[in-house]
C-alpha cells in the first residue's frame, strides 16, 4: 500500500482467497436460492478486479466500500452488526474497514481526536513481528510470537476500557517480492537472539521485499475486568506468594503463557545495600541463579552483559541456548548454575519498581529455543503484578530485619523491661476489648541521672595532621616519579608539574582547611594524572614504582590513605574496646542494682546511667542512696580503669591519641521518659531539661580566668554544683589514690559561666596508669611517665616500619 509505514511487508488488500471460496461453494452448492445468490453476488464484484488483483491505495477502500460489504456479508452478518464488535484489519497497522455497528459507535465514543492503536507495540517491533510472519507463513517455521493484543479505548464517560483483539488470518498469503533474501537455518537461530535488533531484522527482510495478499479479521472482546489477569493477580498477592504451592500456581501461569509444558520459575531478592542477590523468603522460593547459595554477589553470580542488563538497565535478559553462552565464559556462574538444572534456554527479568531493582524472576526450560528474546516480550503484560508482589514481600521481609536489630542492638534495656511488658500486656487488653488501643510513653520519676565519657582530645586536629601527612606523602611521591621521568625524557611540562607540586607543599604545610582535599584531587584530576599516563605509556622503566603508587591510593577518592587510615582504624579500635569494655563492666554494676544504662560512640565514648526506685521491680530490695553512692564510686573507678584500656591498646599502633576523662555529678532527681516516637530515654519536662544542657555544653567549658579548658589529657574532670557533691567525691578520690588508681595531684577549680550554666566547679585529679605484662604490676606511671614509655613504643614501631619499608624497596630495586 502506498504511504505505509517501514514493514517488510508489501501490502495489498485482496479478496482473491474468499471470492475462491464463493466459487468453490458454487460447485457443491445444491440450494437454488444460495446458488442465484452466489453467482450474481460473484458477477457484481468481477466488475472491481482490484479487489482480486490487490488494493494499494488507502483511498480505494472508500471508493471499493459497497462492493467489499457485498462480499465479506457473510463474514459480518448485518443482524449481528449491533452486538459484535469486529472489522477487518492489515497486520500490524491501525487501519480498520467495514467495521460493524457497534465497533463504529465504541470509536465515536472516544472522540474526534482518538487515533486508534495497539497496546506495547512500535514501529521497530511491529517490523520485526512482520518478518515472524514471513518466517511462520512461508517458510514454515512455528515460531511463537503471539502474545495477547489490546486496544484502550476510552468510553463517553472518560473510563479507559481494554480489548482484547482476535485476528483471523485464514484470508491471507506471504510471498517473496522484488529485493527478497533467501533465509537459512543459521539466520534464524541468529535472528531470535536478537529480537531488539532490528537493524539486523531489515537486513535479513529488506523493506517492502515481500508481498502481502489478503487481508484479516479482527474481533474485539471486552476484557477491563479479565478473569485470567485476576487470578494471576489473586496468585501474586497471597499471603505466601513464594511458597511451594504459590509456586506450583505461578509456574501452571507461565506454562499456559508460553505453551511450555515444563517451565520453570525461579526467584532472587536483591540486596542493595551489599549489591547481593539473597533467597527470597526463608529459601521457600527456589532460585536457579544461587543454587544452593544463600546470597550471592551481584558481579559474580552475572556476566557483564547480564549485569549490564538487569542490574543497570533493569532490562530481561534472554538466552536461548544455554550450552552456547557457557562456552563463551569458563567463569560464568549463570550459566553453571542453570547447566546444573539441566537448562537448555532461560529468560532472567528483573522486578524493579521506579527505577529501584527489587529482585529477579527466573524462567528456566528444557529445549533450546523454547525461550528466547522473542517470547521473552510477554512478560511486560504480567510483570507489574509480579512487582506487587516481590514488593509486599522485600516490605515483610525488612519489617523482621527491623524485628530483629530491635530485639538483638537496640533497644529496651533489661533493667526496665518489666515495665514495658506490664505496658505490653494493657495494650493486649484494651485490642481485645474493643479494637482500640495506644501503647504509652513510659515515664520514671525521682531518678539520680549519672553522666561520663572519655573523649579523644583535639581529634579533628589530629585528624586534620592525618590527612595533610597524607596529602604531603603523595606529592613527594609525585614528584620523585615526575622527577626520573625527567632524566629519561626531556619535557617543559615535567618542570612546570613540578612547580605546581612546590606550591602546594608550601600551601599544605602551614595549614589544612576545609578546601584542600578538594584542591589537591583537582589538581590530581585535572594536571597530573595526564601526566602520569603518559610516564606509564612512554616510561616502562618506571612501571614498578607507577603500580606501588597506584597500590597506595584510595580508588574512590585518588588519594593516598595512610595516615587518615591509621587514625580512622585507631579510632575505631579504641572506640570498640572502651565500649566493650564499660558493657562487660556494667552488667557487674546491675547486681550493686538494677539501673538504666545506655552508652554512645562519638569520637570516644560516654554514656548515661539513671538509678532510683521507680525504676526497679524490686520489693525484696528497696531503693537506698546508698546504692547511689556506691554506683557513684564504680563509675569514677571505671573511668580509672577506662583511662588505662585507652592507652593499653595503642602499644603496637603507629597512632598514638590522647584522652580526657570527664563525670557529670547532678544532685537532685528528674524524670526521665521512654519517647515511642524516637525509642529512647529523654529527660521529662523543662526544669530537667537544665541538666541536659549542662551535659552538652560542660565539656567545651574552661577554667575561670584562663583560656584552659576543663578537661585535659591524663586528668579526670568531676564537674558539680553542690557543696556535699565536693566532700563525697573528694572521699572517693582518697579512697582511689590508696588504690594506686588516681595520683597525688588534686585541683579544685571553678568553671566559667557557660550561655544557661552559672555556679560550676570541678576537682581535677590525676589518673595513675599500668602497663600490662607480668612484670609490670605493681609499676604505676603518671601522664607524663607514661607519654615517654608509649612514645618509645611508637617510635620502635615507626623503625621497624622504615626497615621493613628498605627491604621491600631493595627487593623492587633488584627486580628491576
Amino acid at each position: 500500500m502506498k504511504e505505509q509505514k517501514d514493514f517488510p511487508l508489501d501490502i495489498r488488500i485482496s479478496f482473491h482467497k474468499i471470492i475462491e471460496q464463493y466459487r468453490k461453494q458454487l460447485e457443491t452448492e445444491n440450494s437454488e436460492i444460495s446458488r442465484n445468490y452466489i453467482e450474481r453476488m460473484l458477477d457484481y464484484i468481477s466488475r472491481f478486479p482490484a479487489l482480486t488483483n490487490g488494493i494499494e491505495n488507502i483511498e480505494d477502500l472508500v471508493k471499493l466500500k459497497d462492493p467489499i460489504r457485498i462480499l465479506m456479508k457473510d463474514l459480518f452478518p448485518e443482524i449481528l452488526s449491533d452486538t459484535q464488535i469486529k472489522a477487518i484489519s492489515v497486520p500490524f497497522h491501525n487501519i480498520v474497514f467495514n467495521s460493524t455497528k457497534k465497533f463504529r459507535e465504541i470509536l465515536k465514543c472516544a472522540g474526534e481526536d482518538f487515533s486508534l492503536s495497539m497496546r506495547n507495540l512500535n514501529e521497530d517491533l511491529d517490523y520485526i513481528y512482520g518478518c515472524i510472519l514471513i518466517l511462520n507463513s512461508y517458510y514454515h517455521y512455528e515460531i511463537d510470537f503471539s502474545r495477547p493484543l489490546y486496544y484502550d479505548i476510552p468510553d463517553d464517560k472518560g473510563i479507559l476500557r481494554h480489548y482484547r483483539i482476535d485476528l483471523n488470518s485464514d484470508f491471507l498469503e506471504v510471498e517473496p517480492g522484488v529485493g527478497h533474501k533467501a533465509i537459512t537455518d543459521e539466520d534464524v537461530d541468529q535472528l531470535i537472539q536478537n529480537i531488539e535488533d532490528v537493524d539486523l531484522w531489515k537486513k535479513k527482510f529488506p523493506p517492502k521485499s515481500w508481498v502481502f495478499r489478503g487481508f484479516t479479521i479482527i474481533s474485539l472482546t471486552d476484557v477491563t475486568v479479565d478473569d485470567a489477569i485476576s487470578d494471576l493477580k489473586t496468585t501474586l498477592l497471597q499471603r505466601n506468594a513464594s511458597g511451594k504451592e504459590e509456586i506450583e500456581r505461578f509456574e501452571e501461569i507461565f506454562k499456559s503463557i508460553y505453551k511450555v509444558p515444563d517451565v520453570k520459575v525461579g526467584f532472587s531478592m536483591y540486596n542493595e545495600q551489599e549489591s547481593t542477590f539473597e533467597r527470597m523468603l526463608s529459601n521457600r522460593a527456589p532460585s536457579y541463579l544461587l543454587r544452593n547459595n544463600k546470597e550471592l554477589d551481584c558481579r559474580a553470580a552475572l556476566d557483564e552483559t547480564a549485569f549490564q542488563k538487569l542490574v543497570n538497565d533493569h532490562h530481561y535478559f534472554s538466552i536461548p541456548d544455554v550450552e552456547r553462552f557457557a562456552e563463551q565464559s569458563a567463569t560464568n556462574h549463570l550459566a553453571a548454575s542453570l547447566k546444573a538444572a539441566n537448562a537448555k534456554s532461560a529468560i532472567i527479568a528483573p522486578i524493579a519498581k521506579n527505577g529501584n531493582l527489587l529482585g529477579l524472576l527466573e524462567l528456566v526450560a528444557f529445549n533450546k529455543n523454547e525461550l528466547n528474546s522473542v517470547n521473552a516480550t510477554k512478560l511486560e503484560d504480567i510483570l507489574p503484578y509480579i512487582v506487587t508482589a516481590v514488593e509486599r514481600s522485600k516490605s515483610e521481609f525488612e519489617n523482621r530485619v527491623k524485628a530483629v536489630i530491635q530485639g538483638e542492638c537496640t533497644s529496651i534495656h533489661p533493667s526496665v523491661l518489666w515495665i514495658f511488658e506490664k505496658e505490653a500486656r494493657r495494650f493486649i487488653r484494651d485490642l481485645d476489648e474493643d479494637g482500640l488501643a495506644s501503647f504509652k510513653d513510659i515515664t520514671f520519676e525521682d531518678v539520680y541521672p549519672l553522666f561520663g565519657e572519655i573523649d579523644i582530645v583535639a581529634s579533628s586536629e589530629a585528624r586534620n595532621e592525618a590527612i595533610q601527612k597524607d596529602l604531603l606523602d603523595q606529592l613527594d611521591f609525585i614528584e620523585k616519579i615526575v622527577c626520573e621521568a625527567e632524566e629519561i625524557e626531556h619535557l617543559d611540562i615535567y618542570e612546570q608539574v613540578k612547580f605546581r607540586i612546590k606550591e602546594f607543599q608550601e600551601e599544605f604545610s602551614e595549614s589544612l582547611n576545609a578546601s584542600s582535599e578538594q584542591k589537591i584531587y583537582n589538581l590530581l584530576q585535572r594536571e597530573i594524572a595526564p601526566v602520569m599516563a603518559h610516564i606509564e605509556k612512554q616510561t616502562p622503566s618506571l612501571k614498578n614504582k607507577l603500580k606501588e603508587y597506584q597500590k597506595q591510593i584510595n580508588s574512590e577518592t585518588g588519594i593516598i590513605y595512610n595516615h587518615r587510615k591509621n587514625y580512622d582504624e585507631a579510632v575505631q579500635q579504641i572506640n570498640r574496646t572502651m565500649a566493650r569494655y564499660i558493657d562487660r563492666k556494667q552488667v557487674e554494676a546491675q547486681k550493686i542494682y538494677p539501673h538504666y544504662f545506655e552508652r554512645y560512640k562519638t569520637d570516644g565514648v560516654e554514656h548515661n546511667i539513671y538509678i532510683g526506685a521507680s525504676l526497679t521491680n524490686n520489693k525484696v530490695k528497696p531503693f537506698d542512696e546508698v546504692y547511689l553512692f556506691n554506683l557513684r564510686l564504680w563509675q569514677l573507678s571505671t573511668m580509672c580503669e577506662m583511662e588505662n584500656r585507652f592507652y593499653q591498646i595503642q602499644e603496637n599502633m603507629p597512632l598514638k591519641l590522647e584522652a580526657a576523662s570527664l563525670i557529670l555529678v547532678y544532685n537532685t532527681t528528674l524524670s526521665i521518659r521512654y519517647r515511642m516516637d524516637e525509642k529512647k530515654f529523654d529527660v521529662d519536662g523543662t526544669y530537667n531539661a537544665r541538666y541536659e544542657i549542662i551535659k552538652k555544653r560542660i565539656d567545651k567549658a574552661s577554667v575561670k580566668g584562663s583560656e584552659e579548658r576543663i578537661t585535659q589529657k591524663g586528668k579526670i574532670a568531676i564537674v558539680y554544683s553542690n557543696r556535699s557533691d565536693e566532700r563525697e567525691y573528694l572521699r572517693y578520690i582518697k579512697y582511689l589514690q590508696s588504690k594506686n588508681y588516681l595520683g597525688t595531684k588534686v585541683e579544685m577549680l571553678e568553671l566559667e559561666d557557660v550561655q544557661g550554666v552559672i555556679g560550676l566547679k570541678a576537682i581535677r585529679v590525676d589518673v595513675l596508669y599500668h602497663l600490662e605484662g607480668e612484670n609490670n604490676n605493681d609499676q604505676v606511671f603518671t601522664y607524663d611517665d607514661l607519654e615517654n614509655v608509649l612514645n618509645k613504643v611508637v617510635s620502635d614501631n615507626k623503625a621497624q616500619d622504615s626497615e621493613d619499608d628498605a627491604h621491600h624497596k631493595d627487593r623492587i630495586s633488584n627486580s628491576e
